[in-house]
Formats: C-alpha cells, structure tokens, sequence
C-alpha cells in the first residue's frame, strides 16, 4: 500500500504524517496521529461527531481527505484548551453520553467565532448540522447563549 509523506498544520503545530491518498482526515487524526476527539459515526457527513475546524469553518473530517489538509489550519477540540463553550458545555450539562460532544463543541466553538450576535434562529440553524440521539439540544443552546451574552457582557 503506497503512502505520501506530507505535513499538516494541527492545533498549532506541524505534524507529519504517513497516508494514503485516500485517507480521510479523520482516519488521519485518530489513526497517525491519535487525536481521538474527533469520532467516527456515520462516515458519511450526516451526523457531525467528527466536526473540526478547517481555516476557521467547520468540517466534518470524514468528508476531507487529509492530503486536502495541507496548507490549511486544523483545530481539533484538543487544540481549544478550555474554550469558554467547553466550560459552558459542562456549566450547563450540555451533554450525556458524551459520543457527541467534541462534533458539537466545534460547530459552537466556530458559531460563536463567526456569529458573535447570532439570535435564536442561526443557532438553531447551526445546530441542525450535529446529531445527539441521548439529550435534547437545550442545554446546547444555553451552552452557547452563555458564551454569547458573557462576550457582550462588558468585564
């Protein structure tokens, strides 16, 4: 099996890694380079357990190939280090299982950086890209409504 040598910019870091041109970037994270936050759940972009962010957007890495990935900036949740959605997240028990949780931790985490206003119906839009099969979307909501209103509230 043939593989290329490449570099990818991760959480703030180079890394090189050993793929195949067919590798996704999320086989390419857990597997090369054991970032396990993003998971593998449908393979398939539907249900966002894999979300990361790719030069600021959300992605779901089971839709991009790592060789994709080069020249771009990768954050993995491992590289938000206690995000203030990652301290709403668990302030409000925005979770259950926890499967879920990373994908949905980056889509917020990139809602946020983009829509530093955004009002009840962009996050309910946002939220429509993750999946959760344990909880409602509630505590997701007030997870980010907290973030919002602390970022607008002045220190």
């Amino acid at each position: 099996m043939y593989k290329t040598e490449f570099t990818l910019d991760i959480n703030g870091e180079k890394r090189t890694v050993y793929a195949r041109n067919a590798d996704t970037l999320l086989f390419v994270l857990r597997e090369e380079l054991g970032l396990t936050g993003a998971k593998p759940g449908c393979l398939n972009g539907d249900c966002g357990a894999c979300t990361i962010d790719v030069d600021g957007d959300s992605m779901k890495s089971c839709l991009m190939l790592a060789i994709e990935a080069m020249d771009k900036k990768i954050t993995t949740v491992e590289g938000l280090k206690n995000a203030p959605i990652q301290m709403q997240f668990i302030e409000k028990f925005a979770f259950q299982c926890g499967y879920c949780t990373p994908g949905f931790i980056m889509n917020c985490n990139s809602l946020i950086q983009k829509y530093p206003h955004a009002d009840d119906v962009v996050i309910k839009d946002w939220l429509e890209s993750n999946i959760c099969r344990c909880t409602g979307y509630k505590e997701i909501e007030e997870a980010i409504k907290a973030v919002l209103s602390s970022a607008q509230t002045p220190h």
